[in-house]
């Protein structure tokens, strides 16, 4: 497991060698004292390449079959934070909104839609959300998606009329600066939940934000709650 920063896809084609998983797999041949060949790198998940956080990979083809497994029965909890604008759709303090939106993929574009039930290709989106903090003019989101739908939480938080911060694919007005140059948004998977893939002991990892949330002083009071590591840092390892 490791702590994906901003801007780096999850995956790329073979000619594209900057990618999280390029890096892990160099990790662990170093670490096996390979120069040559592969290693088995299972990814049973991803995250947008935008976003910051929590990434789980697999060494082996058994693991990475249970654990998409659980990825697939919607039995992995997974928490995202969000910085977004200060508005009135926003959840009230101290409760938990339920969403429902139904999403649909555009055709030919790396992006999604709002959609009507019923219509074609639409796909039922479930997320818990709840206000952590707020200040005048932004707030701190979790989110808990009970679904996996292509950007879901970032349409879900648009629809409702507060984009993402730095998300200008969906609605944010200023992009969220970062010294790398990489398209950033105030989306973090914080922590993921879980059952080891051998073990089956509970297992829950998290993430610390990435220090361009520091950009907003809401921001950077949330990452002043967490250990700061280095992205790629291992978190507790597993198989």
């Amino acid at each position: 497991m490791v702590s994906k920063p901003p801007g780096l896809p999850t995956q790329a084609p073979p000619h594209v060698p900057d990618c999280a998983e390029n890096y892990v797999r160099g990790l662990l041949m170093l670490r096996k004292g390979k120069t040559e060949g592969r290693v088995y790198l299972g990814t049973p998940h991803r995250l947008d390449r935008p976003a910051s956080g929590i990434l789980l990979f697999a060494k082996s083809s058994k693991a990475a079959a249970r654990i998409a497994e659980q990825f697939r029965e919607h039995t992995v909890r997974k928490t995202y934070w969000a910085i977004v604008p200060t508005t009135p759709s926003l959840p009230q303090e101290g409760q938990t909104d339920s969403w429902v939106t139904w999403l649909v993929k555009l055709e030919g574009q790396a992006k999604g839609a709002i959609a009507k039930e019923g219509d074609t290709g639409a796909k039922e989106a479930r997320t818990e959300a709840r206000l952590l903090a707020k200040e005048d003019d932004f707030c701190h989101l979790e989110l808990n998606p009970a679904t996996g739908r292509m950007h879901q939480l970032r349409l879900q938080c648009s629809a409702r009329g507060f984009p993402i911060l730095g998300d200008l694919t969906y609605g944010s007005p200023f992009a969220l600066g970062n010294p790398s140059g990489l398209p950033t948004i105030a989306l973090h998977a914080r922590a993921l939940e879980f059952a080891h893939p051998i073990r089956y002991e509970p297992i829950r990892v998290e993430a610390p934000v990435p220090a361009v949330w520091d950009r907003f002083p809401i921001g950077d009071a949330i990452r002043r709650t967490c250990d700061i590591t280095d992205p790629f840092s291992s978190c507790p390892p597993s198989s």
